[in-house]
Formats: C-alpha cells, sequence, structure tokens
C-alpha cells in the first residue's frame, strides 16, 4: 500500500506540454529527493534529540550509587541508600522511600 500511495504522489504533477521524457525523471528525482530531505530534517529535529536524552538518562542510572544525592521525578531531595534492579530506596529527612530507578532525573552530588 506504502509503495502504491507514493507512486501515486509521484504522478500528481503532470510534464510540462513539450518536456521530454529526461525532464519528466528530473521532476521525479527532485521530488523523491523532496521527501528524502524532510524526512532527515525529521529524523534531525525529533527523532535524534530524543534518542540523544534517552541514553543520558540511561547513563546516568548507570552510574547511581549507593551514597549520591539524587532528585526524583517526584522532586523529591534525598540520598540513595541502596541500589537494586529497578528499585533505589532513597532516604529523605527521616522517611525511606523505595522509588523506581526510572524516577531519578538528576545526581545532585556524587558519593566520596
Amino acid at each position: 500500500m506504502g509503495i502504491t500511495s507514493f507512486s501515486y504522489l509521484l504522478s500528481l504533477a503532470p510534464p510540462a506540454p513539450g518536456a521530454s521524457p529526461e525532464d519528466a525523471k528530473r521532476a521525479m528525482l527532485m521530488q523523491v529527493g523532496m521527501i528524502v530531505f524532510m524526512l532527515v530534517i525529521f529524523w534531525v529535529l525529533l527523532i535524534r534529540p530524543q534518542q540523544k536524552k534517552a541514553k543520558e538518562q540511561a547513563d546516568l542510572l548507570k552510574a547511581l550509587k549507593v551514597g549520591d544525592k539524587v532528585v526524583t521525578s517526584a522532586g523529591i531531595l534525598g540520598m540513595v541508600t541502596s541500589v537494586r534492579d529497578d528499585v533505589v530506596t532513597v532516604r529523605s529527612a527521616d522517611t525511606k522511600l523505595d522509588v523506581q530507578k526510572s524516577s531519578i532525573v538528576q545526581i545532585l552530588e556524587r558519593a566520596a
């Protein structure tokens, strides 16, 4: 279905009167080139920044260790007391909280 739709879009613009088949090929290549250009721009502006941010978050979570002062996505400030597979225990004031590892958004201070 996608190839048929693509072929249909390319055939929408009729060639100019008196144009040679070579001009029609050139016009088709220009249209394909514009579509490729738009896809590259879409990737650079939307997809790549999200991939980069996800990689930075994954690196942050890998570097998480006991003694780090962290901020959760809920805004809770605390110190990491234990790190397990998907759960981190955070001590904030007199409270111990078990939070998902993915909820850690920032490390304020690294453990010495």
